[in-house]
């Protein structure tokens, strides 16, 4: 099997492309969501009533250089009462009958997408890492709630409620196809919520600058319809699978007596670090390193044998293994589904 080399530059074609080739998700085109929906009708509303203002500006300008006089003459009462009459109409009356209806407009927006305005269906906790998304699903009943990391699997038809916070810089939570961005604050809890309208993986992306790889901080949200969600939910629930083969459960003990175990957690072993993603079900997503990369077994192998050559800077070390605990371990962690 070729693996990625452990040295050299990511070439910027795949870090750009990575979310699209790895599951479906596309550039932000049309609003896929009740939330974006709101915002994009604001933003269009803005940019005509803008663009019209433009063109009307462009035209006295021009019809006042078409009609400029000569020296200047004596005021008259009839002049001051035409240039008070254009003050009046252009300073004051169109600016109202722009802004005014905008005003409006945008407090309506507000209470709209405000996350008090009605109950959510599900709650997610989403923690801001340098440079990583973490994803835990709450429930009452604590033995329900999970953990995982860089996607987020929603209902359609279902309101997501998302408390957001950060360990260590600001960060921003931004899906341009389902909702506006809210900030990820260290000490503070902001919430947001998230909707989407039909199926689809749409692409996310931290749009706050969190430091040098703020640009591969990217997260995808896969929204499912509710039957399939419950399955992928319930899923993601249990504990990592009993290995397989011998192969396999060589791999698992050399995870755990590696320096692995102590950043990463694999529930059903006694890996139980919480520095890093938990890797329960780590082949089941489509990425890894926050989007950086498609989740293909030459990928992880180049992301397990050195992270910085991939993602300068990422607080993954470069773990010493020997060439066959690395094989072991490369082929554990494919089975993690």
């Amino acid at each position: 099997m070729k693996l990625r080399p452990a040295s050299g530059r990511l070439p910027a074609s795949l870090a750009s492309s990575a979310l699209a080739a790895c599951g479906g998700a596309r550039p932000a085109g049309s609003p896929a969501g009740p939330g974006a929906e709101r915002i994009a009708d604001l933003f269009w509303a803005m940019t005509g009533l803008g663009t019209v203002v433009f063109l009307i500006v462009c035209a006295g300008l021009v019809y006042a250089l078409a009609h400029r006089r000569g020296p200047m003459v004596a005021p008259t009462p009839e002049r001051d009462r035409r240039r008070t009459r254009m003050i009046l109409l252009f300073g004051a009356i169109l600016p109202a009958l722009v802004l005014v209806p905008l005003l409006f407009w945008t407090f309506s927006t507000i209470g709209a997408i405000d996350p008090r305005a009605r109950p959510s269906d599900l709650v997610v906790d989403v923690v801001g890492k340098q440079w990583w998304w973490q994803i835990k699903y709450r429930h009452p009943d604590p033995r329900r709630s999970f953990t995982t990391a860089n996607e987020l699997h929603v209902p359609v038809g279902r309101r997501v409620e998302l408390r957001l916070t950060s360990t260590d810089v600001i960060h921003s939570f931004w899906v341009p196809e389902l909702h506006g961005k809210t900030d990820l604050i260290p000490g503070r809890e902001n919430v947001a919520w998230i909707e989407a309208s039909r199926p689809g993986v749409y692409g996310g992306q931290c749009a706050e600058y969190c430091g040098m790889q703020h640009a591969h901080m990217g997260l995808l949200v896969i929204a499912h319809p509710p039957e399939e969600f419950e399955r992928w939910a319930a899923g993601q629930r249990e504990a990592a699978a009993e290995p397989a083969d011998s192969l396999a459960r060589l791999g698992r003990k050399a995870f755990v007596g590696s320096a692995c175990a102590l950043c990463h957690a694999v529930r059903g072993t006694p890996a139980g670090g919480n520095l890093g993603p938990d890797l329960t079900h780590l082949a089941s997503r489509r990425t890894l390193a926050a989007g950086l990369l498609p989740n293909t077994p030459g990928h992880l192998g180049g992301w397990i044998s050195n992270p910085q050559a991939l993602k300068p800077g990422t607080r993954m070390p470069r773990v010493p293994l020997s060439r066959r605990e690395f094989q072991l371990i490369h082929h554990y962690l494919q089975t993690l589904r």
